[in-house]
C-alpha cells in the first residue's frame, strides 16, 4: 500500500471497519454524557433584534385589540350549524374563547 494512501476498511469483519465500544458488561455501556447550552445571550438578541425590526411605533394593545378585531370579523355572521361547531370547538379549547385571559379582552 502507498504511503500517501491510509488504510480503508476492507468490510465489516475489519477491525478498522468496527467502531471501538467498551467491553460488554462495563460500566460505560449505559453511561450518560452531561450536554447543556445556554442560550440565554442568543435569547436576549433575537429579542432585541424583533423589538428593532417592529420599530418604537409599534403599539402591543392596539395590536392586540386588532387581533381581537379580526377574529370577531372571521367569526361573525356563521350560521346555526357553523356556531355550534365554533361552540364545541371553544368547549374543548381547540379554539380560544371571548374573555378567557386574553390580553385585549
Amino acid at each position: 500500500m502507498s504511503p500517501h494512501v491510509p488504510h480503508l476498511p476492507d468490510g465489516p469483519g475489519d477491525p478498522a471497519a468496527e467502531p471501538s465500544r467498551p467491553a460488554a458488561g462495563s460500566s460505560d455501556d449505559n453511561a450518560l454524557v452531561d450536554f447543556s447550552v445556554d442560550l440565554t445571550s442568543h435569547e436576549m438578541l433575537r429579542r432585541a433584534h424583533v423589538l428593532d425590526a417592529l420599530g418604537p411605533d409599534w403599539d402591543p394593545v392596539a395590536a392586540l385589540r386588532d387581533e381581537d378585531a379580526a377574529h370577531d370579523l372571521l367569526f361573525s355572521g356563521l350560521s346555526e350549524e357553523q356556531q355550534k361547531i365554533y361552540d364545541d370547538l371553544v368547549a374543548a379549547g381547540v379554539l380560544p374563547g371571548r374573555g378567557d385571559g386574553r390580553a385585549a379582552s
